[in-house]
């Protein structure tokens, strides 16, 4: 009798200690995140650009970048530059910016989601706060949010969710957004590497 209920206890405590590595994220530590793809994106105002909704009051080096250059759609002119990083995997999506330390004001990263969809983005492990940019599978950008910093302490579950609708989402400094003039329904060009 006491055999199997050794083989149980211990199978339960691996589906626990299974379950708490999967939840914090610790496999990604083990496995890693893989390389970083890299490409060219451009932004460009849309015509009849909307204003923006869902907002709020206002450096690992080892990955490949990119550049994102957003543009007046009639003058043809850049709004801002942004160099990024290309994160197209599950691991490097969940891992993000939380292992960066700072960014240049002009420097960011691109998400790359299977589908279109509803994503939520939070600010797990960040060190600064962000504009996080959802752009739809067309290149249209749906939804613009100012991220500040979580209070010290917050736990995963307290994290404040990021909503937005698309395939893409570009995480900028904060501020960024408001400082180059890129807008809810403004067009996005993206890179080959990021399709």
């Amino acid at each position: 009798m006491q055999r199997p209920a050794v083989i149980v206890l211990g199978l339960v405590g691996l589906l626990v200690a299974a379950a708490v590595v999967l939840q914090t994220g610790l496999w990604i530590e083990v496995l890693g995140t893989g390389e970083y793809e890299e490409g060219t994106v451009t932004v460009r105002e849309a015509s009849d650009a909307v204003t923006p909704t869902a907002t709020q009051p206002s450096t690992d080096t080892s990955m490949p970048e990119t550049t994102i250059a957003a543009r007046e759609q009639e003058a043809g002119e850049p709004l801002g530059t942004v160099e990024v990083r290309i994160a197209q995997t599950f691991d490097q999506r969940y891992v993000g910016l939380s292992k960066t330390e700072s960014l240049g004001p002009d420097e960011g990263m691109l998400f790359v989601h299977d589908e279109e969809g509803q994503h939520t983005y939070v600010m797990r492990n960040m060190s600064f706060p962000i504009d996080i940019i959802f752009i739809d599978a067309n290149g249209t950008i749906t939804a613009i949010h100012h991220a500040p910093l979580p209070p010290g302490g917050t736990s995963e579950s307290g994290l404040t969710g990021y909503e937005g609708r698309g395939k893409y989402v570009l995480e900028v400094n904060r501020g960024w957004a408001n400082r180059t003039g890129v807008e809810v329904g403004d067009r996005v060009e993206l890179p080959p590497e990021a399709m």
